[in-house]
């Protein structure tokens, strides 16, 4: 049997890599730490047209009807690029996550929009107190374990301060809440929510640990002490051998748990508390030895590296940390075998 993606699926996501490394550098990253809106129209416009955006959406309502598979390949090059644009919140969660519990009216309202990438949508749950991108035309927050679809109208926004300078989050309080913005199965969208945005949060981690390492490689081939390039010394080569293993490793759990949600299988949420154990482990060793190997370069704004390690450190905690996760898995075990 093959396990591997298919040659479409590697085209888009090479497709996509060629549009994130001419049109999402660091320094267009570090352009938009001082744009108050903090995203780039014209870049969400580009993905739209490649039907990245609508990617999980049904073909009846505009989209392209793929799913977990076909965007984890996508996901990962979001943060491998550093993507400010909410692909994570947007395309990964509420989007499939309407066309899951959504009521036909929301989903004939918004799917459309959402597919073409003419509205955005982002995701607020009680796990976290604070709601990334928040700004979007429709944000799903947790009510009492309900989720509701809210527009700008019903929301009051408090912006707030992060130290990555293109992650926005904000404070959100809901004025109003009812029947009409309630999406239909009770408490179960929320779990189903969580663990979309935890495993879509596991494979942006796989990518930011992939880009910090393939730097500090880089790095460590040209720098030299004691007359000899560093990347020469044993103790470098194990260090950043050691972090492969955790990257490849956490790589192909978040593989395991997008095909897990794709196909539904009973194990999914447990494959998802892997992947996000496997993908912080890998992406905070990966963030620790490039720091340590780049020296004191990398501690400076003028270096690149800090906007990769401030990006890791946020979304090593969001949708549960490591720790979390495995009191998740440890639960799962002891429940089973009881």
């Amino acid at each position: 049997m093959d396990f591997d993606f298919s040659e479409e699926q590697y085209l888009l996501r090479d497709t996509v890599r060629d549009l994130l490394r001419r049109e999402c550098t660091p320094k267009h990253i570090r352009a938009l730490y001082d744009d108050p809106g903090g995203r780039s129209p014209e870049r969400w416009r580009k993905l739209a047209e490649l039907g990245v955006v609508g990617l999980t959406v049904p073909e009846e309502y505009g989209g392209s009807g793929m799913n977990e598979v076909d965007l984890v390949l996508l996901l990962e090059e979001a943060g491998r690029s550093l993507l400010p644009e909410p692909l994570l919140e947007h395309t990964a969660v509420a989007a499939p996550l309407l066309a899951h519990a959504g009521s036909e009216a929301q989903r004939r309202e918004w799917l459309p929009r959402l597919s073409s990438g003419e509205a955005t949508a982002s995701i607020g749950l009680a796990s976290s107190p604070f709601v990334a991108d928040a700004t979007a035309d429709l944000v799903v927050l947790e009510r009492d374990g309900e989720l509701h679809a809210l527009t700008q109208d019903r929301l009051t926004l408090t912006p707030l301060r992060s130290w990555d300078g293109t992650r926005r989050l904000f404070e959100v309080t809901a004025a109003e809440t009812g029947d009409d913005t309630r999406l239909a199965g009770g408490r179960e969208p929320a779990h189903w929510a969580f663990d979309h945005a935890a495993a879509a949060t596991a494979t942006v981690l796989v990518g930011v640990a992939a880009a910090l390492l393939d730097q500090t490689v880089a790095y460590v081939q040209q720098r030299e002490q004691f007359g000899r390039r560093i990347g020469a010394f044993q103790a470098v080569q194990h260090k950043l051998a050691e972090t492969l293993l955790l990257v490849e490793s956490a790589r192909s759990a978040v593989y395991y748990a997008a095909y897990a949600l794709a196909n539904e299988l009973p194990d999914a949420p447990i494959a998802v508390s892997v992947a996000k154990a496997y993908a912080s482990d890998a992406e905070r060793r990966a963030n620790y030895e490039a720091l340590q190997l780049h020296g004191g370069i990398g501690f400076t704004w003028e270096h690149d590296l800090h906007l990769w390690l401030k990006r890791g450190k946020a979304l090593e905690i969001a949708y549960g940390d490591a720790d979390w996760h495995r009191r998740r898995i440890a639960d799962w075990v002891y429940a089973t075998a009881n």
